[in-house]
């Protein structure tokens, strides 16, 4: 138990009629900020700028016809809007960020000042190779050490994210079946795989087909091995899976799809949970990509530059794209062209994945992670990503549902057993535990379990920080309970913005910005 109590966060506490209203709308730190539409006026600049000298157009009839409409801001006003909204945004350098599933986890700053480094930083990559010999070196080194960790022969590091990572192996699947004339057309996808699975094999020309899950949220090992047949190209597996658990037949699950001519595609998405403790080239595995992000403690990619390097088999190995790092005769160089590096790895490749290697900031962070952790250190991490997890379920079973019996490996998942008959829903709770000062935890996913929730704790977070989260868990379970449903149905109170219609919001944004007397124009 804490010895302090929290900030009450009673339903009536949001309409406390005692409480004064400003004239600015701030309250204290609390700081409104309108849209930068709103501030700047579009009819002046806010810097001095000279009147630019006359130009012949060479546009070709494609100028612009209107005003571009863009506010004039001064370098402070910009400055304070940009930093006012991102105390509106939760991070995780301010608190746990439970959200399962996606790992956000604390990114260490030494790995930051290590990607800063004017030679990794400032390359580029039209650079003549005997420029950037340390940069490949450090990308020949990350991929030494996946191989390691993963008991894999092969790598190729070039693939931006984990969906990307997906593409590249099923590519060199069916470059694989097609060199040897075998046509498949079907991957099948467990109910526990992660929800990229079915649609990058959808992207790549197979048909989809599902594979039941257990009662006790693992693959269903006899529906599998009644479908495998001759039209399979692939199963996609993630292990642990989505449910946050081992899949124990794994090596049987492997043995049945080699038996029938299919390749076996693990999503690595959760290597963090068994990284130094199981090598999934031991369990068969054929090709698996693995987010840096979540494993090594590269910034999360949120549409931005991210890393899903793919290990392969030795059956894979030679349909591996290009481009690749090759060391010959004591030098660094990337092979672009099939037949110019090694005579084995892509030797038959499917192609190039992108214009150029990968990303090179996210090496250097990854690098960095495996150099200070060692090897023990990175099996501690994992050790303790699923320690902590487990400390969760333990702490919240006796108030939340779990959704499967056991212990879990690296996030605890809950279903909305516990909230029945009280009137509050899975996104009650969660825009509740904004009000708690806490991101929501993943929502009604995986699709196998009612009501889903789904805490990934980390490894990087304290037993006073889990602590503390888990009281406020307790808290909201007993307020469901107690009958305080407008605490939840309200919720969230003491955000900047109450709750949205985030249905109709994705349905219709509002991409362009209309002043208010446009908008009632409009309308």
């Amino acid at each position: 138990m804490l010895n302090r109590q929290g900030r009450p966060t009673a339903a009536g506490d949001a309409a406390d009629t005692a409480t004064p209203e400003t004239f600015t709308g701030h309250k204290g730190l609390d700081l409104n900020e309108p849209l930068i539409f709103e501030i700047g006026r579009t009819d002046r600049s806010g810097v001095d700028v000279p009147v630019p000298p006359r130009v012949t157009s060479r546009l070709g009839g494609l100028e612009r016809l209107a005003p571009i409409e863009l506010p004039g801001l001064s370098e402070p006003e910009a400055v304070r809007h940009y930093t006012r909204l991102s105390r509106k945004n939760y991070a995780i350098d301010m608190g746990l960020f439970p959200l399962g599933s996606c790992t956000m986890k604390h990114n260490p700053r030494l790995n930051e000042k290590m990607a800063r480094l004017p030679g990794f930083a400032d390359i580029h990559p039209l650079q003549p190779q005997d420029t950037v010999q340390g940069a490949l070196e450090l990308i020949d080194l990350v991929a030494h050490w996946l191989m390691t960790l993963t008991g894999m022969p092969a790598v190729a590091m070039s693939p931006k994210a984990g969906a990307h990572g997906e593409l590249c192996g099923l590519m060199a699947i069916r470059a694989a079946h097609e060199a040897r004339g075998d046509a498949r057309k079907v991957v099948l996808c467990p109910e526990s795989a992660h929800g990229t699975n079915p649609a990058t094999a959808a992207f790549c020309g197979y048909k989809v087909e599902d594979i039941p899950a257990t009662a006790d949220g693992r693959v269903d090992l006899a529906a599998l091995k009644s479908r495998l047949g001759p039209d399979v190209a692939a199963i996609m597996l993630t292990n642990p899976n989505t449910c946050g658990l081992f899949e124990r037949d794994i090596i049987e699950i492997a043995e049945a799809t080699h038996a029938a001519g299919a390749y076996f595609y693990c999503d690595g998405a959760n290597f963090n949970a068994i990284v130094g403790k199981v090598r999934p080239g031991d369990l068969g595995i054929d090709a698996m990509h693995i987010n840096l992000h979540k494993t090594f403690s590269t910034p999360h990619g949120g549409g931005g530059p991210g890393a899903g390097p793919v290990v392969f088999s030795e059956a894979l190995a030679p349909f591996a794209p290009l481009p690749y790092v090759h060391k010959a005769h004591g030098r660094f160089e990337l092979v672009e062209h099939r037949g110019e590096g090694d005579e084995h790895f892509a030797s038959q490749t499917f192609g190039r994945m992108v214009a150029f290697h990968g990303q090179m900031g996210m090496f250097v962070r990854a690098a960095s992670y495996m150099l200070s952790h060692g090897a023990d250190g990175l099996m501690q991490a994992a050790e303790d990503a699923v320690l902590n997890a487990n400390y969760i379920l333990a702490r919240l079973k006796d108030v939340m549902s779990p959704a499967f019996a056991g212990p879990c490996m690296h996030e605890a998942l809950f279903d909305d057993g516990f909230l029945k008959d009280t009137g509050v829903t899975t996104l009650d709770f969660a825009k509740a535990m904004i009000d708690e000062g806490y991101h929501p935890m993943t929502m009604y996913f995986p699709l196998v379990v009612h009501g889903a929730m789904l805490i990934e704790p980390t490894e990087t977070e304290s037993k006073a920080a889990l602590d503390e989260f888990i009281m406020a868990m307790r808290a909201l379970a007993a307020a469901a309970r107690r009958g305080e449903k407008e605490r939840f149905t309200g919720a969230p109170h003491f955000a900047p913005v109450q709750r949205l219609d985030e249905t109709r919001a994705a349905r219709q944004p509002v991409l362009t910005y209309k002043a208010p007397t446009q908008m009632q124009a409009a309308q």
